[in-house]
């Protein structure tokens, strides 16, 4: 196959592919396993023989090796699912050949702009192809840019003999977006020793840690009566779980925080004059700072409660996943490697965090040690999403290098 990786990309992002966290299912919605059969199909044409979709959802595939070296058996991986947080419905990308820079209006919806000063990575596009949507749906490079990079070249390694590799392992996971990507994936049957997930922003850059990150639900149980008797007697659980979000503290908000800096946020509310929950999530880098952060919500809880001395409370907390650097650090050839494969696809290498968690978070201590690597992509779940097709051929070159550096160092 000859399709380039913006070919590939803009053949991705129109099927619709939304995961649903409401949803018990795995995956969460059936409609990820079209775009699994898609990959599947193509994974069989570029000559991957074992490509298939399972029963969970996941796409697996194997480019065999064509080195006689004992090379460490290597993974790339990116997930098919889009974002809850904005329509991945009826995607009509959008490409701005040879931007000129500038503002960028979005024809759709003529009120929604990529602003060069919200974001800033544009000044260095000029004279790139830029991908965005008509502004009413996102555009799904999170993470289909990926998709279409680790398809573009295993295409690549496959037609390529002379690019001497080891076995390189191929995994496509759903419902990375709800927290439930890595749920059901075989790792046995995946057989790698390490892993990538190519899921990242601005070209160049390698992620080795992420939040560490644990979600709280809390059930409120208030007292209900009639409103016309309730005179010291109704105790509103809506207005419990109101009185809880007004005391969150305002310095520990995603809005309010950047950097190492973890934080505090509620999700959802729903509730009656009877009951009422609340979810929320806590991010931190360290362990200690989360655990922190829950004690802290869970004495603004008490203290509430306190003054409703008629209802009751449940406060769960649910681990999501941890801080990845921890399993990173103990084998820092894998970062080391992929560093040395960005400057060899000729980028400056910036090695970082993430405000987030990835696949790799999971995985990493799963067993399969995952750094994250640039996809390209900016503004995921939003619908001023964008990515140029010179970043993702970049990537390409990364994945393709970073083969090669395996097999070099083995």
């Amino acid at each position: 196959m000859t399709d380039t990786v913006l070919d590939r990309f803009l053949r991705y992002v129109v099927i619709d592919t939304q995961s649903d966290p409401a949803s018990s299912t795995q995956p969460t919605t059936g409609k990820q396993k079209d775009l699994g059969r898609v990959l599947v199909d193509e994974l069989l044409k570029i000559g991957l023989a074992d490509a298939h979709l399972d029963e969970h959802g996941y796409v697996y595939a194997t480019i065999p090796a064509n080195s006689d070296k004992a090379v460490p058996v290597i993974c790339f991986c990116s997930h098919m699912d889009t974002a809850p947080d904005f329509s991945g419905t009826d995607v009509k990308p959008q490409i701005i050949r040879n931007y000129a820079g500038g503002d960028i209006k979005l024809a759709g919806d003529t009120g929604r702009v990529i602003r060069v000063s919200d974001h800033p990575e544009l000044q260095n596009q000029i004279g790139n192809d830029i991908v965005t949507t008509d502004g009413t749906t996102l555009l799904g490079a999170d993470d289909k840019a990926g998709l279409a990079e680790i398809m573009t070249a295993a295409a690549m390694l496959v037609g390529n003999p002379d690019i001497r590799h080891g076995t390189i392992k191929i995994l496509f996971t759903p419902d990375e977006e709800v927290g439930r990507g890595v749920n059901k994936v075989d790792l046995k049957k995946l057989g790698a020793d390490f892993a990538y997930t190519m899921d990242g922003e601005t070209a160049g850059h390698i992620e080795d840690e992420t939040f560490s990150a644990d979600g709280v639900e809390i059930s409120i149980s208030g007292v209900a009566i009639h409103p016309g008797f309730a005179k010291d007697r109704m105790e509103n659980a809506i207005k419990i779980a109101g009185a809880i979000i007004d005391r969150l503290p305002r310095d520990i908000a995603p809005e309010t925080t950047e950097g190492q800096q973890g934080f505090i946020h509620p999700t959802g509310v729903t509730g009656s004059m009877e009951k009422a929950s609340l979810s929320l999530i806590i991010r931190d880098f360290t362990d200690k700072g989360l655990t922190e952060k829950e004690t802290m919500l869970d004495a603004i809880v008490k203290d509430v409660m306190a003054g409703y001395p008629g209802s009751t409370y449940r406060f769960e907390v649910k681990e999501q996943y941890r801080n990845m650097k921890v399993v990173l650090d103990r084998h820092p050839e894998i970062v080391e490697n992929a560093i040395e494969a960005v400057r060899r696809a000729g980028m400056t290498p910036v090695r970082g965090s993430i405000r987030g968690g990835t696949d790799g978070s999971r995985l990493s201590f799963m067993g399969l040690p995952c750094p994250n690597i640039f996809a390209g992509g900016h503004a995921f779940h939003s619908p001023l999403e964008w990515v140029s097709r010179q970043d993702m051929e970049k990537a390409v070159k990364t994945i393709v290098e970073l083969a090669r550096v395996w097999e070099e160092r083995a």
